[in-house]
């Protein structure tokens, strides 16, 4: 085994990660789409450059298992995140190429931290961190819209639960409705409900669906138009892979931050 050639191919990894996710990442802030080519490249790529480091190691059946499980758990993560509508189909197609390429922490990259024996787990975890940073911004812009208009975040939402209203006031800001209207980069955190005798019911959305976004706005807008609604919920729909990128890079460098604060507290 070529220590020269391991350095190299892990070189690659990285490289090749970075690369692709950049990409992904400056199309997902433009568009708010990413080209599924994009993934048709990463994956046969990252896969292949994974078995060559297998081969270097002569093919240890320790270091394949791991493959197996890092990919495994990463990938069923990516696909249950998903189907629960917290991730948008390219962050769970980017997840499971990340775990094709770089299953495991490079050997020969020099952390300050310690990361999980899964090292795309310690990517997802500190792009979850890095995310939340955003409520900061999301709990000041709906303390000015309260302090600005003089009036209840939560009007005619009185019979949802606490924890539905705390989501969306973590995750989202009320906007004028035209503003729903015009932007195809808003997603309404609330939608109407019609009963038989043509009452409506406005609900508070946990999870909202990029698929059933069009038939949501609509419902929201014809409500408006009859009840005279200003404002509604929305969220941008924060763009998820800028957020994985600034992951991997921050777990490359610095480590998983659950970790960092883990090893702390224990030390």
């Amino acid at each position: 085994m070529s220590y020269q050639m391991v350095v190299f191919v892990e070189g690659l990894q990285v490289f090749v990660s970075l690369l692709f996710l950049l990409y992904a990442s400056w199309s997902d802030l433009k568009t708010r789409e990413v080209s599924n080519w994009v993934w048709v490249f990463f994956a046969p790529i990252g896969t292949a450059l994974t078995l060559v480091l297998l081969f270097l190691y002569d093919f240890s059946y320790d270091m394949l298992y791991w493959f197996g499980v890092s990919a495994g758990v990463t990938s069923a993560l990516a696909v249950a995140l998903f189907y629960v509508g917290a991730f948008g189909g390219a962050d769970a197609k980017a997840l499971i190429c990340l775990s094709l390429t770089l299953p495991f922490y490079p050997s020969n990259f020099i952390s300050l931290a310690s990361v999980t024996l899964i090292f795309p787990l310690s990517v997802f975890s500190n792009a979850i961190i890095i995310a939340a940073l955003s409520v900061l911004y999301v709990l000041s812009r709906n303390a000015f819209w309260r302090q600005k208009t003089s009036r209840r975040l939560f009007e005619s939402f009185e019979n949802e639960s606490k924890g539905r209203k705390i989501l969306a006031l973590l995750s989202g800001y009320k906007i004028p409705i035209g503003k729903l209207e015009k932007s195809s980069f808003l997603y309404p955190l609330e939608d109407i409900q019609v009963s038989e005798e043509g009452e409506s019911k406005r609900k508070l959305l946990v999870f909202p669906k990029d698929e059933e976004r069009e038939e949501i706005v609509n419902r929201v807008l014809a409500a408006a138009k009859r009840e005279k609604i200003e404002y509604v919920w929305a969220t941008p729909g924060l763009p998820m892979l800028v957020f994985i990128t600034a992951g991997l890079i921050t777990a490359l460098i610095f480590g998983d931050f659950v970790w960092i604060v883990l090893t702390r507290l224990l030390a």
